[in-house]
Order: C-alpha cells, then sequence, then structure tokens
C-alpha cells in the first residue's frame, strides 16, 4: 500500500515535527488534538490547538518546515469533531502524552474510524509495544508499530522502528520502505525493551558522565570539552546537551526507565537524583526553554554574556571555554592516548568511557540483536560520529578488555569475544564485517539503492588522487569526484583534479562516460582556501590571486561545457565556490538538508569563479522572470549582494542556486546512488551540453538604479560604509560594465572577465583584509561600524574607483611570474572574448588551457551576520 495521506494526533512538540516532516516528504496531513475546555465549556475555536501549532511551526527556528510553502499540506483539526478523516488515511501517528490509558482510549477510536490495514503508529519513547496493544483487537495489533522519532524530526536521522509477531511483514517493509525513501530516516529495527536503543545507552551514558563530574569535582566546560570532540561527540558534550534537551525532562526517561528495567540493570545501579539538579528544575533552571540550564545568558551592562553554574557552589560565573589539555592530546594523538591519561581529568574520561562502552556490550544483544544497529542509533540518534563498538574499536577491543579486568572490572561476554578475533569490525575481500553475538563475522549490508563512498574507498584504489582531491571509480563507467581538502575547501589541486578527471572521460581510450561530484564529509565545500589567500595578500602577490581566479574560471567554464555529464551531489553547506561548481554541473541532485549559496561579500569579495554570471544567465532564463534586462539584474544582485543561503535544497531552487528540474534526496545514504542514477539518465538520453547563451544587460543605466537603491540602505543604517563600496562593485559586473548597452548581448566570457577584474580590484583593499581575518578568527562577518567622517555614498563609490596609493606602488613591480595571461588573447580559446562590435550570435564551446598554476585560491566567506540575510553583506 503506497502511503499518501497521514493522520497526526497530538499537536506538541513531536507531533506537529512528525507532521511538518511528513508535509515535507509531499504527504497530506490531517494534525488533530483535542478540544481544550474551561471550567467545562469547550474553546469557541475547537481547533485552536492545532491551528496554533500551525502557528509557531510557521514561525520556528530552526524551521521545521523545508519550504513555507509546505504548511498547505497541513490541515488541522480536532479528536472530536474530526475522526472521520481517518477513513481515507493510509498511516496514522499518535504522538500524545505519555500515559498508557489516554492512548489506549485514543486506540479503541482509532481502530473504529480506521480503513482496513491503515497502518497504526506510536510515537512512544518509553513504553513497550506489548502493554500499548493489550486489551486492542486483532486487526488493530496486525496493524499496530512503534515508530520513535527523535526531537526534531526534521533533522534527527534516527527512526525506531518496534514490531511485533502479529505485523504483516509486507506492511512492515512498505513503511520501512516509505520512512527511508520519503522521509529520509535511518530506519533501525529494535527490539521491544526499556528505552529501546538509543535512549537506553544515551541516557546511562549521560547519567555516567554527570556522577562522574560531579564526583571528581570537574567543571561543567571542561567535562564537556572534554566528552565532545576527542570523543567524536557534538561539542555540546554531555551538560549542554541536556540543557538542550531539557532538564526537566531527565527524571521522566529515568523514571520510565527505572520502572521496567530490573534492579541489577547497570542504569538502575549508577542512577541516582542530585539535589542540584532536583533544586534548579524548581526553580525554573530547565535549560534552553527556561531561565537557563548547566549554561546561561545573563546580561551586563547591555551586553549578554553566557555564564556556567558551579556544580559545588550552585553559582553562575562567566564561561571561559576552557582547553583542558588531556582534551588537546586526545585530539592530536587520539582517544586511546586520552583515556590513558593520569591526571583528574584523563581518569574522568576513563571513568566515562569504561562505564557506557561496557554497558552497551553488556546489552547489545538484548536491544538489538546485532551491533551495527546500536552504533547506527547513537550515531544517528545522539549526533556520534562512531558508535561505541566503533570506539572501542578505535582504541582496541583486547586493550579495553585487559583494562577492565586490571581494575577488577566485569568484562562482558561480546567484549571478551572481540578481544580474542581481533575487534568488532573488520574487512574482508573489501566488505565490511561486523562481529555477530554468535560470534562470527558477516558482511554490513546496506538496503537496496544505498551506495556510500565509504563502502567503495574501503574495496578500491583511488583512480587519480592528490593532496586535495580523489577520484573513484564507483561502476557502470561512472567516476565520483572527492573533496578531502579540510572543510573541503576548493585550492588549486582540486581545480587540477577537476582539469585531469575531464582529460580522462574525454580520452576515447578509457571506457569513462560520466561524473558525480560528491563526498561524505558534513559539509560539501564551506569556499575556497581563505588562509591561502591571506599568504598572497600579505605578500603583495595579486597577480597569483589572478592566475587562481583565472584557472577557476576557466576550469569550472570547461567542466560545464565538457562532452560528458556531470552531476553535482552536496549535502550540508555548499558555499561560495563549492556552490559555483555545483552552478556549472549539468545537474545537481541534493540532500534535502543542502544549505547553498554565495556569501563572498561578507569577506569583501565578490563572486569570480563565474558565480555571477551563472546566477545572472539563470535569472535571465527563468520562466517567470519578466520582460527585459534589469529584472534579472535586480534578482541576481539581491541573491548576491545580500549573501543569502538557502535553508534547504527546496528554498535553492527559489533563490535559482538550483534547477526546477534538479532532484532531491530525502534519505543522505542514498544521495551518491540516486546522482549516479541521474547520470545514467542523462547518457540514455544522449547527452549534449547546453549552448552558452549571451545575454542584454542595462549598463550604466541599471548600474545608477542599483546604486540608488544601496543609497536608501545606507541612509536608514542598514548598510555599513564598505557595503556600498561592495554593493557598487556588484552592480557594475550584473550590469555589463561601463560597456554594458541593453541593444546589445553582452557574452559570459565578458561577465566573467568583470568579475575577475572587480575580485582583484577588492583583493587588494585593507577592508577586505580585515574582513577575511575576522572570518578566519571568529567564523562570522564583520559588521563595520558607521563612518567617521560622514560621507555619502556617492563619495565612497568615488574613493574606491581611484587607484589606491598600495596599487600605484605595486603595480609596476609585478613579477613576471605574477602576471597573468591576457585575458582576451584571440589565439587561446579559453580566454576568447568577443568584441563588442559587432556582437556575436553566441559563444563558442571552451577548449580550456590545463597548465599548472601557482597554488593560490580564491578566498570566500562561509557564514551571514546572525545567520540571517542583510543589505549588500
Amino acid at each position: 500500500m503506497e502511503i499518501k495521506k497521514a493522520v497526526v494526533i497530538g499537536a506538541g512538540v513531536m507531533g506537529s515535527g512528525i507532521a511538518a516532516q511528513l508535509a515535507n516528504a509531499g504527504i497530506e496531513v490531517e494534525l488533530l488534538d483535542i478540544v481544550p475546555k474551561k471550567d467545562g465549556v469547550p474553546a469557541e475555536d475547537r481547533d485552536v490547538i492545532a491551528k496554533g501549532a500551525l502557528a509557531k511551526m510557521a514561525k520556528d527556528k530552526p524551521a521545521a518546515l523545508m519550504h513555507p510553502k509546505n504548511i498547505k499540506k497541513i490541515r488541522p483539526g480536532n479528536t472530536e469533531d474530526h475522526l472521520d478523516r481517518l477513513k481515507d488515511a493510509d498511516l496514522i501517528i499518535e504522538a500524545v502524552i505519555e500515559n498508557p490509558k489516554i492512548k489506549s482510549a485514543l486506540f479503541e477510536k482509532i481502530d473504529a474510524h480506521r480503513k482496513p490495514g491503515a497502518i497504526i503508529a506510536s510515537n512512544t519513547s518509553t513504553i513497550p509495544l506489548k502493554d500499548l496493544t493489550a486489551g486492542q483487537s486483532e486487526a488493530f495489533k496486525k496493524d499496530f508499530v512503534i515508530t520513535h522519532f527523535f526531537n526534531p524530526p526534521r533533522y534527527m536521522q534516527l527512526l525506531e522502528l518496534i514490531t511485533s509477531e502479529d505485523n504483516d511483514p509486507e506492511t512492515v517493509k512498505n513503511l520501512t520502505k516509505f520512512m527511508d525513501e520519503k522521509m529520509g530516516k535511518g530506519v533501525i529495527n529494535c527490539n521491544d525493551t526499556p528505552g529501546f536503543i538509543a535512549n537506553r545507552i544515551g541516557t546511562f551514558w549521560l547519567q555516567a558522565s554527570i556522577n562522574e563530574a560531579f564526583d571528581r569535582k570537574i567543571d561543567v566546560e571542561v567535562a564537556d570539552a572534554i566528552i565532545g570532540r576527542p570523543m567524536g561527540i557534538p561539542k555540546t558534550g554531555v551538560f549542554a546537551l541536556v540543557d538542550m534537551v531539557g532538564l526537566d525532562l531527565m527524571p521522566h526517561i529515568s523514571a520510565s526507565l527505572l520502572d521496567k528495567l530490573p534492579d541489577d540493570d547497570g542504569y538502575c545501579k549508577i542512577h541516582r537524583e542530585i539535589e542540584l539538579i532536583d533544586k534548579m528544575i524548581e526553580d525554573g533552571y530547565t535549560g534552553r526553554k527556561g531561565k537557563g540550564g548547566f549554561y546561561r545568558l545573563n546580561t551586563e551592562g547591555g551586553k549578554k554574556v553566557k555564564e556556567v553554574i558551579d556544580l559545588e557552589t550552585g553559582e553562575y560565573h562567566e564561561a571561559k571555554r576552557p582547553k583542558p589539555k588531556v582534551s588537546a592530546k586526545g585530539i592530536k594523538k587520539g582517544l586511546k592516548a586520552m583515556l590513558e591519561d593520569k591526571s583528574k581529568e584523563g581518569q574522568y574520561a576513563w571513568a566515562v568511557f569504561k562505564q557506557t562502552m561496557a554497558y552497551a556490550a553488556q546489552h547489545a544483544e538484548e536491544v538489538a540483536g546485532n551491533i551495527t544497529a546500536v552504533d547506527d542509533a547513537m550515531k544517528m540518534g545522539y549526533n556520534w560520529k562512531k558508535g561505541p563498538f566503533e570506539l572501542i574499536d578505535e582504541v582496541g577491543a583486547d586493550w579495553f578488555a585487559k583494562k577492565l579486568e586490571a581494575e577488577g572490572a566485569e568484562v562482558p561476554p561480546l567484549l571478551k569475544t572481540a578481544a580474542e578475533k581481533g575487534g568488532f569490525y573488520r574487512v574482508d575481500t573489501g566488505n565490511l564485517q561486523a562481529l555477530g553475538i554468535d560470534g562470527t563475522y558477516r558482511n554490513v549490508e546496506r538496503p537496496e539503492g544505498v551506495l556510500l563512498l565509504s563502502d567503495v574507498k574501503r574495496a578500491s584504489k583511488p583512480v587519480l588522487q592528490n593532496k586535495s582531491a580523489k577520484l573513484w571509480d564507483i561502476g557502470d563507467s561512472i567516476l565520483c569526484l572527492e573533496f578531502t581538502s579540510k572543510s573541503n575547501a576548493i585550492d588549486e589541486d582540486i581545480l587540477d583534479m577537476v582539469n585531469k578527471t575531464i582529460d580522462l572521460i574525454e580520452d576515447k581510450n578509457n571506457r569513462y562516460k560520466g561524473l558525480v561530484i560528491h563526498n561524505e564529509g558534513e559539509h560539501f565545500s564551506v569556499g575556497a582556501n581563505l588562509k591561502k589567500a591571506v599568504i598572497a595578500v600579505k605578500t603583495f602577490r595579486y597577480g597569483a590571486v589572478e592566475k587562481i581566479v583565472k584557472k577557476g574560471q576557466d576550469t569550472f567554464k570547461r567542466l560545464k561545457y565538457a562532452n560528458f555529464p556531470t552531476v553535482g551531489a552536496p549535502s550540508g553547506l555548499a558555499l561560495g565556490g563549492g556552490c559555483e561548481i555545483l552552478l556549472h554541473c549539468d545537474g545537481v541532485q541534493a540532500h534535502a538538508e543542502t544549505y547553498t549559496g554565495l556569501v563572498e561579500m561578507g569577506v569583501g569579495l565578490i563572486p569570480a569563479w563565474g558565480g555571477c554570471t551563472e546566477m545572472l544567465t539563470r535569472a535571465t532564463n527563468a520562466p517567470k522572470m519578466p520582460g527585459g534586462p534589469m529584472p534579472p539584474v535586480a534578482k541576481t544582485f539581491e541573491t548576491i549582494g545580500m549573501a543569502k543561503v538557502s535553508t534547504s535544497a527546496a528554498e535553492a531552487k527559489d533563490l535559482l542556486f538550483l534547477r526546477k528540474d534538479d532532484k532531491i534526496s530525502m534519505n543522505k545514504q542514498r544521495l551518491l546512488s540516486d546522482a549516479k542514477s541521474r547520470v545514467q539518465d542523462m547518457l540514455k538520453n544522449d547527452y549534449k551540453p547546453e549552448e552558452p547563451k549571451n545575454i542584454r544587460l542595462p549598463g550604466p543605466t541599471g548600474h545608477a538604479a542599483l546604486n540608488i537603491a544601496i543609497d536608501g540602505f545606507y541612509l536608514n543604517g542598514m548598510s555599513t560604509p564598505y557595503d556600498v563600496v561592495l554593493a557598487d562593485q556588484l552592480a557594475e559586473v550584473l550590469t555589463g560594465g561601463p560597456q554594458g548597452d541593453m541593444t546589445q548581448e553582452t557574452t559570459q566570457d565578458e561577465l566573467r572577465d568583470l568579475e575577475r577584474e572587480k575580485f582583484v580590484g577588492l583583493i587588494k583593499e585593507k577592508r577586505t583584509y580585515k574582513r577575511i581575518m575576522h572570518m578566519l578568527n571568529t567564523n562570522k562577518p564583520l559588521r563595520e561600524g558607521p563612518d567617521p567622517k560622514k560621507r555619502t555614498s556617492h563619495q565612497l563609490r568615488a574613493e574606491m574607483r581611484k587607484p589606491s596609493l598600495l596599487a600605484r606602488i605595486t603595480s609596476p613591480f609585478r613579477s613576471a611570474a605574477d602576471k597573468p595571461k591576457a585575458v582576451n588573447n584571440n589565439n587561446k580559446p579559453s580566454c576568447d572574448v568577443a568584441p563588442k562590435q559587432p556582437k556575436p550570435e553566441a559563444e563558442q564551446k571552451p577548449a580550456p588551457e590545463n597548465k599548472k598554476t601557482e597554488q593560490q585560491p580564491q578566498p570566500q566567506p562561509a557564514v551571514k551576520k546572525n545567520g540571517k540575510s542583510g543589505p549588500a553583506r
């Protein structure tokens, strides 16, 4: 049965979040809740709870909806008047209060109103399935499962699925496929045990970490620094995570586990109530949703100050962001080195590690029946980079077992087996294998349609590689280009690899036919290497900067017009140069959580690897764009000038970073396979590269119009003085420069020349240098204060157009090595720019050069102020 319509009952935090994700998946949703009553009198608006949830959903940050229009797929209602809406629902999800009696009464109503075969799912996190189905009909039991989502449902990939022997296997298979492919979930099959998998292990880990911090007098900040990055755990660590979840929620989770677990369970043994935490909850310090928690924001002298609680005194003091030596050791020398450290902090790390990992090994069979489910649950549910058994393998199962024995601690049987056999995981003939509960290794199976680059890398060697990129054969004559630089920043090595890849695929003696650009990093690419740009600026090597900009333009242009299809497959951030390479791909298969944009204005630059050119071309050819040359220019100016970044792949289509026919993968694990299929489809349809398109641009008159708009921002204090300068430079590029004329066409090569010219001019500016350094030091854009000279916007622009003293001094002394190739050398097709008179009908397909130049990347920023768009950043 295909799931086309769903009902969610319970419009609280979890219910509304699940409804939003269903809408993101394209499903029509009914969101129902009770009719509130005051003194027994029903509210005038009987749907007020569900409507309030939708109103909150529309404003939530981070957004539960991937696109604002998705809210139209959700209809509010109530459980007294609208249960008839269940009759055509394929999936009914219950997300009401964790009270078995309330749930049981609701289930009887659901069973009476649903159509035969409709799946009923509970989002319970604490109540066993057998308790929920007690007293219900046999038909109900057949169609009932537990689907435990993690909060927030849009961003947390884990879905714990608990089924029973009563379920029809085909129903479970269809539901799993829906949750995987449509909802983007990593579906983990769990046993029907208290806390299931992630919360059973995760709650133990939190309790052990908090206990040991109190007992060993470890400061909150220090504990988070130790438990966080060195162990591959998010920087929230433990205490900041509890603040995020809510201190007041923890007692409810604990009570549920204590009620269901036997007294000799490890969690029951270590659980204890802590007086300070009880008092914090009583006083309203419940975490981020309350007055604060272990951390809080206070205001002193009009400024917000982050404070942290002292676990001994209960008093708050300013947070200092300590960097414990043991954490640095763990990051530099590895986890094992930190666990062996004899300092108080090292002993804290070991105490938490040994208890948590031993508990996971003790209960893996009970909660999951295999170790991979436990590892995956912790990675997807708690955002650990490695699961418990992967962490044990990192330090060595034999080492861990022996260290436990030396301390007289119990060694779980599963850990003993792993120690004897050499670890929980191994690679056999290129296949990843996991140790089973029975002591034998089995291949780790992937769901159908999942292709992971990590699996490809494990089983093969790269076709090509250098310091910043690797090229992999992913089968069926398709290659995958992987960035391997820090943060996947694009540098000259990556440009070289792109050119070598093009050479390889276009060589008729090779069998390769298409390309996917993809990596499995947290982010696709944060842009170009700012640090290397700084080196060039400090040594006045502006010629080297111009060369790398030209090389990037030629390389991306060559990629766009190559005789084979290229599909970009991004996830996470794709900013600056990372966005520009996607703009030059024939298609994009984006993960739903792709955040892309051209944010160069934040570091005092403009996009110059073809970003302005491609965005302007897309805007000009957009189906609903009004006629005339000015509307597409204004649209592009707004997008780039305000450094807009999409909050999802769906929104990236609105901003034109993605085409309307680009595809979106909800599940990140399916991204590479989906992208490969796109390449294959293009090949089946006799792929041909698109033809270059010339553009009519408004020239100086359009430039003046854009400056008038910026003048308004400046006069109202919404733009800084340097914003005015940057916007003027961007406006000149987008309107075609001084020679721009709406009666004649401008070629894409002419636009690239303008990009490069303005970029090189801006890189010489001290204000740009300050913005770059501020970004490198703080990871935030610099916002300059008001102009002390109180110059008008006209005066600011006029001063920028004068050659600076530095430019006049350094220009005659450029070294021959730094001097860029002539941009209008008509003997070199890759650099051709048609003369203004007469205008060509269309550009010719490029044949870029592939000469090596000195490594010097173009800088790109990574963020905007407060994560929001602003005028002319």
